[in-house]
């Protein structure tokens, strides 16, 4: 089963002014993190994603599209990065998100694939 792990930024990169937050420590964690699910075959893929602020919204259900700058949640917490994993079950996507929510010292939201 393929599971998706959101990394939810609660403040982080505004506290270092800088989306790409994560500290050296973590960053080696998220690496060694990296390293043993793409060795174990459980990684799919995995990306961080640019601020909030560079994101587009396009609405084209009407006539005509809507386009508009800026990202669809204005919260103070937002997706900061993802993974995409192959587990064998629910319980087996769990444990992964713990070890993912420790390396990189984000909250982690995990959602099945259909």
């Amino acid at each position: 089963m393929r599971f998706l792990f959101t990394v939810i930024d609660d403040g982080q990169a505004a506290a270092a002014g800088d989306n790409a937050s994560a500290s050296a420590a973590e960053m080696a964690a998220i690496d060694l993190f990296n390293a043993r699910i793409q060795a174990s075959g459980q990684l799919i893929a995995a990306h961080g994603l640019a601020a909030p602020a560079t994101a587009t919204v396009v609405d084209a259900r009407g006539d005509a599209a809507i386009v508009t700058a800026g990202s669809f949640d204005e919260g103070a917490s937002f997706a900061a990065g993802f993974w995409i994993v192959d587990a064998d079950d629910e319980h087996a996507a769990r444990t992964l998100a713990h070890d993912a929510s420790r390396a990189c010292n984000r909250r982690i939201e995990v959602r099945g694939l259909q």
